[in-house]
């Protein structure tokens, strides 16, 4: 059996000193597509701030694409990143910056230096999630499903192992949030785990998956109907 790409086991997680999530205890595999829900305040942001080492783990054991969270030091946070992608639910695009210097701009922060390499890799992803033709035009003059499918592009350009979504349909309108969640079900049938926290019941009754849920302190998993 190969490797868990993440596994967590007796870890306990912390907000300023405060304990959020107890005796969490999770391992996923290679291209599956994993919910996580809860109540606001439950803990899904504090779980994936962990996986992305935003929140040091400093009780129990852990492992994210070869990363030992438990030893990382702040020096390797940049090289355990570049195997993840991350996409927000507020897009976190820079807006005095078109899309193609937006793409270029993450491409240089991590390492890549020949230009026709860059421009090949950005119409890749752009391609991937239908935006293409939108290379350069400026945040502010796509919807929010534009953006958002631009920040999934900007997250497989380092072609990342997991991809790790906290709420990226929270700011979507239903339809929208459908496209968006098309294009990551197309990026996960292609191969890449993705890890979804979502609040959007109706997302995970139209595309069930295994499903996470944060309650009480507590990480367990949930049958799909009696979420």
């Amino acid at each position: 059996m190969s490797q868990p790409v993440l596994f967590l086991r007796n870890v306990n997680i912390y907000q300023d000193k405060n304990p959020v999530l107890m005796n969490v205890n999770i391992e996923i595999n290679h291209g599956e597509f994993i919910y996580i829900i809860g109540k606001t305040g439950s803990g899904k942001s504090s779980l994936m701030k962990t996986l992305y080492a935003d929140l040091p783990l400093t009780e129990g054991q852990g492992s994210i694409v070869d990363y030992d969270l438990a030893a990382l030091k702040e020096k390797n946070i940049p090289y355990l990143r570049r195997k993840i992608g991350i996409v927000f639910q507020d897009f976190k695009l820079l807006p005095d910056r078109n899309i193609n210097e937006n793409m270029v701009f993450v491409l240089r922060a991590t390492g890549w230096t020949d230009k026709n390499e860059m421009q090949a890799k950005i119409e890749e992803v752009l391609e991937k999630v239908g935006m293409k033709h939108f290379a350069y035009k400026m945040p502010h003059q796509l919807s929010g499903g534009e953006q958002q499918r631009i920040a999934i592009a900007r997250a497989l350009l380092n072609d990342p192992e997991i991809i790790l979504a906290d709420e990226p349909t929270g700011n979507l309108d239903p339809q929208t949030s459908v496209e968006v969640m098309e294009v990551l079900r197309k990026i996960n049938a292609n191969g890449k785990t993705i890890i979804m926290a979502t609040h959007d019941y109706a997302l995970l009754m139209k595309y069930p998956a295994k499903t996470l849920k944060c309650d009480s302190g507590s990480v367990f998993e949930v049958v799909q109907r009696t979420v």
